[in-house]
């Protein structure tokens, strides 16, 4: 007993202040000085107790430094996204995310300071405000990061952000098309963007990675189109072309042998010349961008009387709907539509070109079926 004692003095100490509360002094396992601890304690039982909690943290190395969390949140913040690699829109996009959501909350304060309770109440009041499910999703999911990397860091000992189920939302079902209504729209929108709609709903192509085509990625022989990057439109308007996430995302699709006389048309009527020339362009042959492109999508919609909340997304997912009934397995939706996990893109490395020529004949098969004309 004597023997502990001697140990826990050697260690640190407890005493009374004039307050009459008690304070525990330990030994700082990097420096060897004494040092308080963060707060007291009513009871020189409670502060005993307290000691020997740290003494214990401290033997089994999962002590941390209480000052280390003192750094202020937006500073680290800052350097924590400057110092991350990524895309330039996904930059601009958690660039923005931090400013609008997380640093009115926590930036004043020290990384210390962000407590799960703190993340609890900020979350809920974001929701109470009317920020959409999504865009808090992205904010929690950006907050968890960088505490994970103040974990890393040893700035705090925990990651605050343990809400469970905070961290994704229920996507809501989305409208899928008819092969009649699909051309119905395709005929209600201006002629130059037909093709655009024909080819999100039977190749599921993503809208920049329409953008992106050029016409040397159209294989008029084969049916293919071949998706090498894709559109993304800055903030400030600028566009530029990236590589797609994963290995998947670089692929050829086939489109069915239905749609060949509506791409050559576009081809020959609508698509920038020469062979590095964009497939789709606008009415001053400029960059197809989603701003402008909007308006027609709205307008196409409303006069083919589909639904009002069908989104030019949603194209994609008719296009994946159609496929599964003309029969594709789910590794092969999942490579026709490039899916960006790493499963899917050894999936495509083994899936036969014969097999997406397939799929694309039953859906030309649907395509008759249903009525619609592809011609130019």
């Amino acid at each position: 007993m004597a023997n502990k004692k001697g140990r826990r003095r050697e260690f640190g100490s407890v005493r009374q202040l004039p307050s009459g509360r008690w304070q525990v002094r330990y030994r700082d396992p990097e420096t060897g000085q004494l040092r308080p601890a963060e707060k007291t304690y009513a009871t020189k039982t409670d502060a005993q107790v307290a000691l020997t909690h740290i003494e214990s943290d401290i033997a089994r190395g999962q002590w941390s430094d209480p000052d280390a969390g003192a750094v202020n949140f937006e500073e680290y913040a800052t350097a924590w996204l400057r110092d991350r690699k990524l895309a330039d829109r996904t930059r601009e996009r958690s660039e923005s995310v931090m400013r609008l959501h997380i640093l009115p909350t926590f930036g004043a304060g020290s990384v210390a300071d962000v407590t799960t309770a703190r993340v609890r109440s900020w979350r809920g009041k974001l929701l109470a405000a009317g920020v959409g499910e999504p865009s808090v999703v992205k904010a929690y999911q950006l907050l968890r990061a960088l505490m994970n990397t103040a974990v890393d860091d040893e700035l705090i000992r925990r990651n605050p952000c343990r809400i469970k189920g905070a961290d994704r939302y229920d996507v809501p079902e989305r409208p899928v098309l008819t092969v009649a209504e699909v051309f119905a729209v395709a005929d209600s929108i201006a002629p130059r963007y037909r093709l655009l709609v024909l080819l999100a709903a039977f190749t599921t192509l993503r809208f920049g990675e329409l953008a992106a085509l050029r016409r040397r990625d159209v294989d008029l022989e084969g049916l293919t189109v071949t998706v090498r990057r894709a559109q993304a439109e800055l903030q400030d308007g600028r566009l530029f072309d990236k590589a797609p996430k994963s290995a998947a995302g670089v692929r050829s699709v086939s489109f069915p042998a239905e749609l060949l006389d509506a791409v050559t048309h576009h081809l020959e009527h609508f698509a920038a010349p020469g062979r590095d020339g964009h497939v789709f362009v606008g009415p001053q042959g400029g960059q197809l961008r989603r701003s402008n492109f909007r308006d027609d999508w709205v307008k196409a919609r409303k006069a083919a009387g589909v639904t009002a909340e069908l989104h030019f997304h949603d194209l994609r997912h008719t296009g994946n709907t159609l496929a599964s009934t003309a029969g594709a397995s789910t590794r092969e939706l999942m490579t026709r539509m490039g899916h960006s996990s790493s499963r899917a893109a050894l999936i495509y490395q083994h899936m036969t070109s014969d097999r997406d020529r397939a799929i694309a004949d039953r859906l030309g098969a649907m395509i008759r079926d249903g009525g619609g004309g592809a011609s130019g």
